[in-house]
This record gives C-alpha cells, structure tokens and sequence, in this order.
C-alpha cells in the first residue's frame, strides 16, 4: 500500500438529520486510520526483515551501488510511512479529543467525503487550495 493510499473500505453513508462527526461516524474513522496504520507497519517491518535477509556483500562495484541505492530507494520510503504512521498517531488523538472533521485554520466541517479521500486532512477544501495557491506563489 502506497504512502497516499489506503484500503478500500465501506463509504460512511450518514442518515438523515444526522449530526456531524457523532460517534458512529468517528468510530468509522478510527477504524480507517487503524487498518492503515497496521498495514503500514507490516510493510515497515517486512522491509526490515527483507533487509536483513537479501543483505549480500557484491564484489562487483556495480552491483554493490545498485543494491546500495535499492536500499536507499527503500529506506526514503519507509521514513515516509514512518512519518505517515505519526500523522495517522496525531489523527487518531485528533479523534479521542473531538476535534477531528474540523478545519485547522477557519473552523469549518472538513466534510466526510473529503475525509474518506484523505483520513488525515486537517484543513478543508477551501482552505488547502489558499495554501496550496500560496505554496506556488512563494515556489517562483
């Protein structure tokens, strides 16, 4: 599973008249979060593990860079789930404090269908295209 991706799941279908980010809906959440955070640390550990195994001592300077630089391909990309796994942590806590679903920087509902694309966004739409149009603005 990729660092931007996450399992397939059930889409949270709220009923009528019902209340934002109430119990059933963080508890779906949580569960999201929860699955992508064990897939992410089986794919971490079973790296480790293949590390460990297929480490082998090349006596040809070509083979030996281009295992070396495999490794270092792979170890960026486990510092990024590593650090995925930590925004999933704080999302989590986000969650058991009721602030979860809410937009960091206006207050507004974030809004679940946006939080099933991305569990770990902490801004709304509106929101991330400011800071996005920013970022290139301040990227010239």
């Amino acid at each position: 599973m990729s660092v931007e991706q996450h399992k397939a799941f059930a889409p949270y279908v709220p009923k009528k008249g019902e209340t934002y980010m109430n119990a059933r809906q963080q508890t779906h959440f949580r569960k999201i979060l929860s699955e992508w955070k064990a897939d992410l640390s089986q794919d971490i550990d079973r790296t480790v593990h293949t590390m460990q195994d297929e480490a082998t001592v090349f006596a040809d300077p070509n083979d030996r860079a281009s295992q070396e630089s495999d490794i270092a391909l792979e170890l960026r990309n486990r510092d990024r789930e590593r650090k995925l796994i930590k925004k999933i942590d704080e999302t989590i806590a986000k969650i058991e404090s009721g602030d979860y679903g809410y937009c960091e920087s206006c207050g507004v509902e974030i809004g679940l269908k946006r939080l099933e694309a991305r569990p770990t966004a902490t801004l709304c739409i509106d929101c991330k295209t400011l800071d996005e149009m920013r970022e290139r603005q301040v990227a010239k």
